[in-house]
């Protein structure tokens, strides 16, 4: 038996608690694979289903409540920073947003089976104030769903090799080998696909102080604020002249959009992920002056520049 399978077998229910410990705490390992592969092997009646269900909740569970203090404390820097260690950064926050908006706590239930929500998830619902004891009974119904679909269905297929005793020391032979390809594959590409988007972000941005100049200089610039209204509990403030638009009413709303004016979008995101992805977005749709805004609303108040009530501004 090769060392890092008979390794696996010995700690695996530590290794699996550990292993999910850190992908929830915001390190960007995927938790499925090995969990699938903790499934198939369950088949060979060295690892037992339940203990190693236990200690993927107990993993989940730890991680999401200690993002759910933070959030409840520190509430959307929390959220951005979780997104910048994300490998889908780039729509992360505004997916959660969205999701606990149209489902509430229901959203905790789904959240380990979207791609960048999973994490993110628990310091939402500690940043909108959601009960402790909810929280919990939500967010451990949505682990203990995603767990044992991914352990049930790695038994599933231990069970199909198990009736061809050679098939299944073959897997087993070659599982840990297989197992490190393709975690190795899908960090690759998620690292590549992240790099590709944020030289994009790079090359379309607009600096702060540029925008300032044509603001002060009287220009006519259509400026729209993308962040959700979460993110406008810390401070209920805005750049002066700025429409609030999320994404989706930013696309309904693309006919208003001038054609013949410098269009500037801003948001909270990690590398100004949802503005940059908005401004594409515009362009395909023949909207050719249109950029993020470097920073965000972050920078621009870092700077000191001028803010308005959002009250005060034009809905």
């Amino acid at each position: 038996m090769p060392i890092a399978l008979d390794f696996f077998i010995r700690y695996g229910y530590v290794v699996v608690l550990v292993w999910v410990l850190a992908e929830q705490l915001g390190v960007p390992i995927p938790s499925a694979p090995l969990l699938l592969t903790a499934g198939t092997l369950t088949a060979t009646h060295k690892l037992t289903l339940p203990l190693l269900l236990a200690a993927a909740l107990a993993g989940s569970l730890v991680a999401d409540s200690i993002w759910y203090v933070l959030g409840k404390r520190y509430g959307g820097s929390v959220v951005r920073l979780l997104c910048k260690l994300s490998l889908e950064s780039t729509a992360c926050v505004r997916k959660t947003e969205a999701y606990f908006t149209k489902r509430g706590a229901a959203a905790l239930l789904l959240a380990k089976f979207v791609p960048g929500l999973g994490t993110v998830a628990a310091p939402i619902a500690g940043q909108i104030g959601m009960g402790y004891g909810r929280f919990l009974a939500c967010d451990g119904a949505g682990a203990l769903l995603w767990v044992l679909s991914c352990l049930l269905s790695g038994r599933f297929f231990g069970d199909v090799l198990k009736r061809n005793p050679q098939a299944l020391s073959t897997a087993a032979h070659f599982a840990v080998a297989i197992f490190v390809l393709l975690l190795l594959g899908f960090l690759g590409w998620r690292v590549l696909e992240r790099r590709a988007f944020l030289r994009s972000v790079r090359m379309a941005r607009l600096e702060p102080v540029d925008l300032k100049r044509m603001l002060d200089r009287g220009e006519q610039v259509f400026i729209v604020d993308l962040r959700h209204p979460l993110d406008y509990l810390p401070d209920p403030r805005t750049l002066p002249g700025a429409l609030s638009l999320t994404p989706d009413k930013l696309v309904q709303e693309s006919e208003r959009i001038p054609r013949d004016q410098d269009v500037v979008l801003f948001c909270t995101c990690p590398s100004e992920a949802t503005a940059a992805r908005m401004a594409l977005e515009l362009r395909k749709m023949g909207i050719r002056n249109v950029r993020p805004l470097r920073g965000g609303f972050d920078e621009w108040k870092r700077l000191g520049y001028p803010l308005v009530e959002i009250a005060t501004t034009t809905a």
